[in-house]
């Protein structure tokens, strides 16, 4: 287990292979173990040196910080992170709320991202599930905090349709989660609007959707192709809101190709 220290508090990563930088990042209620696959994946092909980080108020990274848990406070983590380690940059790969970070990353401050892909991520924050929306008011928050069994029922309800694995996962990192970060991330997610800026991104851009996505709308792929101009999408057909667990194979040697690609 390695970290960092920033002015805001300590930022945990993993780290992987070696070769070009790669930089991951988690969705919300989440951890960088999301990527441990991947990661041992991407690691044995010898030509990648993989970063996996947790953002501040969720797996291992500092619960209490002067950061205000928002997209732009995350996207600000993920700048000093690369400074620190000397990346000057790097293709950054985010999952669901990581995958915002990523693209606001890449608008904010492009010379850093040298190709951006999203997995099951909203361009628009009116696509995610209601439930997670609801997440966002403080008293249902601090309710669910107060009352684990309510807050483990609310997360099998919206996961009663993935796998075992999945589950385990979530339930593992929810009990990791600050109840500030719970709420305040995820209602800056659902404010969040990237529509109008999409234009602006001129790197290589993948997005990844599982059809079946029931916590972000999968139409989310469509909403991107349609802004970005050098955006292409990879639609699942088997796949929910976790693709690089519910179809491996499929998602890791999508995820190779576009890190192969002759411009990286």
């Amino acid at each position: 287990m390695s970290s960092i220290v920033t002015t805001e508090g300590i930022v945990h990563y993993e780290m992987d292979g070696r070769g070009r930088p790669v930089v991951l990042l988690h969705g919300w209620i989440n951890s960088w173990a999301v990527w441990r696959e991947t990661m041992i994946y991407l690691a044995e092909q010898r030509r990648f040196k993989v970063y996996a980080l947790d953002f501040w108020g969720f797996g291992e990274s500092a619960k209490e910080t002067g950061a205000p848990f928002r997209i732009s406070s995350y996207v600000s983590m993920v700048e000093q992170f690369m400074e620190e380690m000397g990346i000057m940059q790097a293709p950054v790969i985010g999952h669901s709320m990581g995958g915002t970070v990523s693209l606001s990353l890449t608008l904010k401050n492009p010379e850093l991202v040298r190709k951006v892909a999203v997995v099951g991520s909203p361009v628009v924050g009116s696509s995610l599930n209601l439930m997670l929306k609801m997440g966002s008011i403080p008293w249902v928050a601090n309710t669910l905090f107060r009352i684990p069994a309510m807050l483990r029922l609310v997360v099998w309800l919206v996961l009663a349709g993935d796998s075992k694995q999945v589950q385990h996962m979530i339930f593992r990192d929810v009990s990791r989660v600050s109840a500030e970060s719970f709420f305040r991330s995820i209602g800056d997610l659902w404010r969040t609007d990237l529509r109008s800026q999409l234009g602006q991104i001129e790197v290589p851009t993948l997005g990844i959707y599982g059809i079946h996505d029931n916590i972000v709308n999968p139409n989310q792929g469509q909403a991107l192709v349609a802004g970005s101009p050098r955006a292409q999408i990879a639609m699942l057909s088997k796949s929910r809101h976790f693709p690089m667990l519910d179809e491996p194979d499929l998602f890791r040697q999508t995820l190779l190709d576009f890190l192969s690609d002759d411009e990286f």
